[in-house]
């Protein structure tokens, strides 16, 4: 049904996220971040909107990213149906996946990267996320996660192919990157488009305008 990615570049202090569903809206269902606590993405045959803000929460109280799912999925009676993925402040990642979750599915987690899907055509669609994400390293993030989010498709992706996807990039010295494509034939294409058009002036030039982490105060000169 959905395939996600959450993300931390050390280097950069950029977290970011990206999601692809076969269904709509799955930006709204599923990605939730915040640069001061980390990130989330819960999904799933009946994905839980609390998971994935609970875990936020929980992270932003200094709860590791692995505790976090672990505290917020063994108290619902309906996990079996539900997907959690996590990435912490210090970029460590947590996921779950529940045992009723619509085939293929799963989920891997690494040191400032975690992925997950389920009814995925193979999990070949996770290992595509990892390698395209990994071989994009320098690269732009919100590029990056775009070409994951291809990468992942290609491997099959949803197994009744896609509508909406969604990416979220927070940078501590740019305001967030939130965009959604909610319903479309080829959400991954105008996406893309949506990224182009938000880095064209006269959007790009008020986006330098706005309050960000490391200067809250920010405005027009």
């Amino acid at each position: 049904m959905t395939f996600s990615i959450l993300a931390h570049d050390k280097k950069t202090g950029t977290y970011a996220a990206a999601a692809a569903t076969g269904s709509l809206c799955v930006g709204g269902w599923v990605i939730r971040g915040d640069i001061e606590r980390g990130l989330s993405a819960s999904q799933g045959t009946a994905p839980s909107p609390f998971w994935r803000d609970d875990a936020i929460r929980l992270m932003g109280q200094g709860v590791t990213a692995g505790d976090a799912v672990f505290a917020v999925t063994q108290g619902d009676a309906g996990r079996g149906h539900r997907q959690l993925i996590t990435l912490d402040r210090e970029g460590r990642a947590g996921g779950f996946t529940g045992g009723k979750s619509v085939p293929a599915a799963a989920h891997r987690c690494f040191s400032g990267l975690a992925v997950a899907g389920n009814m995925l055509s193979s999990e070949a669609v996770l290992d595509a996320l990892v390698t395209c994400y990994r071989e994009g390293d320098g690269e732009d993030m919100a590029e990056r996660l775009l070409a994951s989010l291809r990468a992942a498709e290609a491997a099959g992706g949803d197994s009744r192919g896609l509508l909406s996807a969604a990416m979220l990039v927070l940078h501590p010295d740019a305001p967030p990157l939130d965009l959604r494509v909610d319903h479309s034939a080829a959400p991954l294409d105008d996406l893309g488009a949506l990224l182009s058009a938000v880095r064209t002036p006269p959007y790009a030039d008020w986006l330098d305008e706005v309050p960000v982490l490391t200067d809250k105060s920010r405005a027009p000169g």
